[in-house]
């Protein structure tokens, strides 16, 4: 096969030669949005990961494309209804750490019920004092996990070393999964009513988008705490802004944002033909979010260590591998 591979990193490329040395690569430095007039008739895959969507523009560019294997377990920038009529396969990394991702959540609630940030910033800049550096116990408090997959029962597990009680919500409850860890689920109202922090770990999708919203945010306990290592879009940002406003929620720690592919090109947003009103409102509004004292935010970083990112690699030229043998694998449903 005759594949395109996009935003590789040098031991990236060592790797896929060696790995996929029967196949024709081309390696590109950034992701497919920086190439607008790179076409390709004889590309059969691409391997991408989540900066740039891919929709029909993007395919017409490589008519004999058959599969686009993204190193993500998201899918979300890949427009499966494009796709499907082309007879494109999409293949992902349905798991590659639920342990990474869920210990950088606790990374974030520690920062939060800490105050590390705040305090390190303190000290940088010559204060040695603890004055209004109090923070909070886990011990005790109630964690509400949405989304209880391989990251959120993880963040489970975790949060038992912690003394912390914890509430579930999932849109498939798993009773088998409940009585082994000891949680309860409830109801989406029920948990953000009673958690003293929630954090999110549901794939994003037309079911989950704004799962938190202007009608039901303003239910979280009062001085609580939100984390999100998911998607944006799963939180309505104007809402989460209210949120914060009206101190619903004592902090936030986001590790992805609502269209967060805009903070990065911010230049061409603003000078559009055609301004695109409500995506140039939700980029202003995480600038916002960005300078609030009482949240925390990192650059979609919680899948980024070592072991992680090999293993999202090692997994990306399996499923390419499998299916130029015409055996895929981690294939996404396309109804």
């Amino acid at each position: 096969m005759k594949i395109h591979y996009f935003a590789g990193e040098e031991w990236e490329e060592k790797l896929a030669r060696e790995k996929l040395a029967d196949h024709d690569i081309v390696f590109h430095n950034g992701p497919l949005s920086d190439f607008p007039d790179l076409a390709d008739p004889e590309a059969e895959a691409l391997c991408v990961f989540i900066e740039a969507k891919i929709g029909e523009a993007e395919m017409a560019r490589f008519p004999a494309l058959k599969l686009i294997a993204t190193r993500s377990t998201g899918f979300d920038h890949i427009d499966l209804a494009a796709a499907k009529p082309r007879g494109i396969a999409i293949a992902n990394v349905p798991y590659y750490g639920e342990n990474t991702v869920a210990e950088f959540t606790f990374a974030l609630l520690l920062a939060l019920s800490r105050r590390i940030i705040d305090a390190d910033e303190r000290v940088r800049a010559g204060a040695f004092s603890t004055t209004g550096l109090r923070g909070f116990d886990l011990a005790g408090k109630t964690l509400g996990v949405i989304g209880t997959g391989h990251i959120g029962a993880h963040v489970i597990r975790m949060a038992q070393g912690f003394s912390t009680k914890v509430l579930g919500y999932d849109a498939f409850p798993n009773a088998e999964l409940a009585q082994k860890l000891g949680f309860s689920y409830v109801s989406l109202p029920e948990l953000l009513a009673a958690s003293d922090i929630v954090t999110i770990h549901v794939p994003y999708n037309e079911h989950t988008h704004h799962l938190l919203n202007r009608e039901n945010i303003g239910t979280l306990k009062k001085g609580s705490f939100l984390i999100n290592t998911a998607r944006g879009a799963v939180i309505e940002t104007a809402a989460l802004i209210e949120a914060l406003k009206s101190e619903s929620l004592a902090g936030a720690a986001l590790d992805v944002l609502e269209e967060e592919g805009d903070m990065a090109d911010e230049a061409a947003l603003l000078t559009a033909p055609h301004p695109r009103a409500e995506e140039l409102a939700i980029a202003l509004a995480n600038h916002y979010l960005i300078e609030h004292p009482r949240v925390i935010v990192t650059p979609h970083v919680a899948f980024n260590t070592t072991e992680a990112v090999e293993r999202i690699l090692n997994t990306s030229i399996d499923n390419i591998r499998q299916f130029a043998a015409g055996s895929p694998a981690n294939l996404v449903p396309q109804s």
